[in-house]
Formats: structure tokens, sequence, C-alpha cells
């Protein structure tokens, strides 16, 4: 293992830490989140069925958008 992976795995920590951070002290801020339009939810009586199909697909969008400029910065 060479000295970079010690750096991307720090990295990678203090960026959970902060999101855990900003998901713990802004959750009602980002109650939105999860209910987005295309986001599929059912509720019956003892039956409840979320899949997150656009929460999801921004997630992904976001994460490809930082990896390309990471990349694009090394």
């Amino acid at each position: 293992m060479s000295s970079n992976t010690g750096k991307w795995l720090m990295a990678l920590g203090i960026a959970l830490v902060l999101l855990g951070v900003l998901i713990y002290f802004f959750h009602e801020k980002l109650s939105w989140f999860g209910r987005l339009p295309g986001d599929i939810r059912i509720e019956k009586e003892n039956f409840r069925f979320y899949f997150p199909i656009t929460s999801m697909l921004l997630i992904s969008g976001l994460i490809n958008l930082i990896l390309y400029l990471i990349r694009k910065l090394n």
C-alpha cells in the first residue's frame, strides 16, 4: 500500500464524519430528501414499500460529478 491510499482513506473518513454531522444537526431541513417526485412510496395497513428512484439518481449524479472533478484536478 502506498501513502496515497492512507491519505484517501483519511479524506473519506473525514467526509463521512462531516456528512454525519450535517445529517445529525440539519435533519429537519433535509426532510424533503427521499420524498422527491419519482420516489415510489406505497403505504398500506400492514405493508410499506419505499423505492427512492429519484433520490438515488441525484446521489449518483453528485458522486459522479465529484469523482470527475477529482480526476480532472489530478
